[in-house]
């Protein structure tokens, strides 16, 4: 053979595992050229619209459907009652936990349309499908739901009291489930001997997700095959697909689930909603195509809502600062209706994450999970995660600003040593690396900690108050799971890496691709990632929980490791050489001490076009390789904000904002960086203008973008952005997840930053999310007026 340019070695360097790859996926997507749900249209489709609940809860004695089903246009109507008859399925559940001994997870039975009960404002109780869209609006809007309204409970801790509303007779108190988790005999011994009990009550607000893309469907049924062809946005075709098809009452095999690209999801597109099994069930009986498309106004109502938790929080010290024990007791808001995974960020993923980075021998949580009369509640951006720490780190500052330590101390005496790695929490997760003292030395040093006295005192003379805030974490990711890498090399010299984690803004076109150049010498270029697609792939678990370059990058490693053994046995019999002396780098084959050698994509080629090898020789490279699961990853960090405030106005500022993470080994660093930054106007958000309001008869009054302030780029700080990672040790690339820790950071620093501020100059010591300007504002004047008294 011709010695070659070694163009794969070239690209490995460029392309390669830690290079700041612009991410391939953005030219198509900012051009327009990307394809959403809405974008698909099949001939000869319909049109769905729901008919949706104006009641918060109530008894629903009749549905008429006279007047709208004689309308111009319309095809069908269907109710609760007709989906039943098909023989469908309630919504499926995907979180079973141990609660209170005695006690059992109640799960009432969703149908994708309320039959008996109407449960929150926006519950889906008919659909109208029709020739166009309008049609389908217009008699929808016809359709007559005779409600008994009943009286209805918005507030977590109004549900579990006595004479309030029920919403499920199987519930009663409406306590979903009943959750402990830690040794309560140990930890009142623990609070009983500490020196100082620090004490909060903390408000995680109801968030509305607001995803950019809304949600959409188009259902087609092949009744030859007895096939369905779902269209819809999620996090991951192959768990949809099960999911509908249990919904539905079919096989797996009957449904196949297509993903387009995904505006956004943050955890709540992962679920089956009423609108999709509606459009499949009308795309069965009409033998066409069904569309449906939410508009922003319904998406309100009808996507799921984040966050939702309060806790009364204690944290016990001994005379020192030394943490003896944490507890955190309070409720989980379930909504109307329990989501597939909804009980878990209030339970236990709260306490996986309260001890964070610091050594807190005892953890004591107690939750009750209710259901209200408002929009059901799903995970959001981290799902626990950023809560737990919030919780911690509020704590923690309040604790330093009542025993006189400084909050740097405080936590530093409190801090898990690198010697003491691998570290064993409360909760069980064993974290296998990490610097914690280390990365809050950074943080400190890179937001200038020490000249923030000079900034506080310049910020005085123009009649503001400046704050500063210590947001350090740690997250306990989703664990690795079995995870699909196909790799296939195409005729016309392209590759496809197929996997099942699937992309709705993560970078993982890019990043999956750097990780398959990295250990093939495959071209970047020449990849082209395959995920949305149910039909195409064997198996996949989605994406969610930061656990996306843990699982499909450990599968990518594994199946490169077959390919070039693989390759070896096809290199040795072109190249005339024992497998033994073949050597694989970068992307070539070569046999060991001469300059003789073959490529991979030429190899492959080769393969594809039939070239003659003996009879046990391998004939393809392609591979479908299912990754090995393994546990969570442990990414951790340092936010520090610092904020101003007009003690006139309570408009608060956002002036500067520091950051160190420690991702493991980082594969694209400007993503990963991208993803923090994301994560921290989320966070932002949450913490200065996002506020879900409801009227006591369950009206959501914060309904559109008139009402329900949305992060914008005028909150949004500059960043400052350094890495510190060490690689984690239980995965082969060494990688800890990264997509949802801005949240974690972001919530704690802001909103320490702003009681920083109002502390020293008011001595107000607490204030929930959003700190709005009248919030604020209010606070100044109480303030003012109990110091006057």
């Amino acid at each position: 053979m011709n010695v070659r340019v070694d163009e794969e070695a070239l690209a490995t360097m460029k392309f390669g595992v830690g290079q700041a790859v612009k991410r391939a996926e953005d030219p198509r997507l900012v051009r327009g050229e990307g394809q959403y749900t809405d974008d698909v249209n099949l001939k000869g489709q319909a049109y769905c619209a729901m008919v949706r609940s104006t009641q918060a809860h109530g008894v629903i004695k009749g549905i008429d459907i006279s007047a709208a089903k004689d309308m111009p246009g319309v095809l069908a109507i269907y109710t609760g009652e007709d989906l039943r008859k098909a023989g469908y399925k309630p919504m499926p559940y995907r979180v079973n936990m141990q609660g209170r001994p005695g006690t059992e997870m109640i799960k009432p039975q969703r149908y994708a349309l309320a039959m008996d009960k109407v449960r929150f404002v926006g519950d889906a109780v008919a659909c109208v499908i029709a020739e166009t869209a309008v049609q389908a609006q217009d008699a929808a809007e016809a359709v007559v739901v005779d409600i008994e309204t009943l009286p209805a409970v918005i507030e977590m801790r109004d549900a579990v009291k006595p004479g309030a509303p029920q919403l499920y007779d199987e519930a009663p108190n409406n306590i979903a489930f009943d959750y402990t988790f830690g040794d309560s005999a140990k930890v009142a011994e623990a609070f009983a001997k500490a020196a100082h009990v620090t004490k909060m009550s903390l408000v995680d607000s109801r968030i509305v997700i607001n995803a950019m893309e809304p949600r959409a469907c188009v259902a087609e049924y092949d009744r030859k095959s007895e096939r369905f062809t779902l269209y819809a946005p999620t996090q991951g075709v192959m768990g949809s697909r099960a999911s509908a098809a249990e919904m539905m009452n079919v096989p797996a095999e009957k449904v196949h689930f297509i993903a387009t690209n995904v505006g956004g999801s943050f955890g709540m597109k992962g679920a089956m909603f009423p609108e999709y099994v509606c459009s499949m069930h009308g795309a069965r009986e009409l033998g066409r195509p069904v569309k449906w498309t939410d508009k922003r106004s319904d998406s309100f109502l009808s996507d799921h809502h984040g966050r939702a938790q309060e806790f009364d929080l204690e944290l016990a010290l001994d005379k020192d600062g030394t943490f003896l024990a944490v507890r955190a007791t309070g409720f989980g808001d379930l909504g109307g209706y329990m989501t597939m995974i909804g009980p878990l960020f209030s339970t236990f993923n709260i306490a996986k994450h309260l001890n964070s980075c610091y050594r807190t021998p005892l953890i004591e949580v107690n939750t009750l999970c209710v259901f209200t009369n408002t929009v059901p509640v799903t995970a959001y951006r981290g799902a626990g995660r950023p809560e737990g720490n919030y919780y911690m780190e509020r704590l923690i500052d309040n604790a330093a600003a009542e025993m006189g330590i400084d909050p740097v101390k405080l936590r530093r005496k409190n801090h898990i040593q690198p010697k003491q790695i691998p570290y064993k929490s409360p909760t069980g997760s064993v974290y296998d690396s990490g610097d914690f003292p280390a990365i809050l030395d950074k943080a400190l040093v890179l937001s200038d900690w020490k000249g923030f006295a000079a900034r506080r005192k310049e910020a005085a003379k123009r009649g503001k108050l400046r704050g500063r805030g210590i947001g350090q974490f740690l997250e306990v990711t989703a664990p690795t799971m079995n995870e699909l890498a196909g790799v296939h090399f195409e005729k016309d010299g392209s590759v496809t890496l197929l996997t099942g984690s699937h992309d709705h803004g993560q970078g993982h076109i890019t990043t999956f691709a750097q990780v398959l150049t990295q250990h093939l010498g495959v071209p970047f270029e020449k990849i082209k990632v395959m995920q949305t697609d149910s039909d195409r792939l064997k198996t996949g678990t989605g994406t969610g929980g930061s656990k996306s370059l843990m699982c499909s990058g450990t599968a990518i490693v594994e199946a490169s490791a077959k390919i070039v053994e693989t390759g070896k046995a096809v290199a040795s019999h072109l190249l005339e050489a024992n497998v033994a002396d073949i050597d694989f780098k970068a992307g070539q084959f070569s046999i060991a001490g001469t300059d003789r050698s073959i490529s991979i994509m030429e190899m492959a080629q080769k393969l594809n076009d039939g070239v003659k090898l003996p009879g046990d020789a391998p004939k393809t490279l392609d591979i479908d390789h299912v990754g090995t699961a393994g546990p969570a990853t442990y990414p951790n960090g340092c936010h520090i904000c610092e904020v101003e405030i007009d003690p006139d106005t309570g408009v608060v500022q956002i002036v500067k904002y520091s950051m160190v993470g420690d991702f493991g080994v980082t594969v694209n660093p400007m993503i990963v960086e991208g993803q923090v930054q994301g994560g921290v106007v989320q966070g932002a958000g949450q913490c200065l203008v996002e506020q879900t309001v409801y009227t006591e008869d369950g009206q959501l009054v914060t309904g559109s973008f008139m009402d329900y302030a949305m992060p914008r780029a005028d909150i949004a700080p500059f960043f400052v952005y350094e890495d510190a990672s060490i690689p984690a040790t239980t995965n082969p690339l060494g990688v800890k997840g990264c997509g949802e820790a801005g949240c974690a950071g972001s919530l704690t620093s802001i909103m320490n930053a702003i009681l920083d501020a109002l502390r020293s100059e008011y001595g107000i010591t607490n204030m929930d999310m959003p700190a709005t300007p009248h919030r604020v504002w209010q606070a100044i004047q109480d303030a003012k007026k109990a110091k006057a008294a």
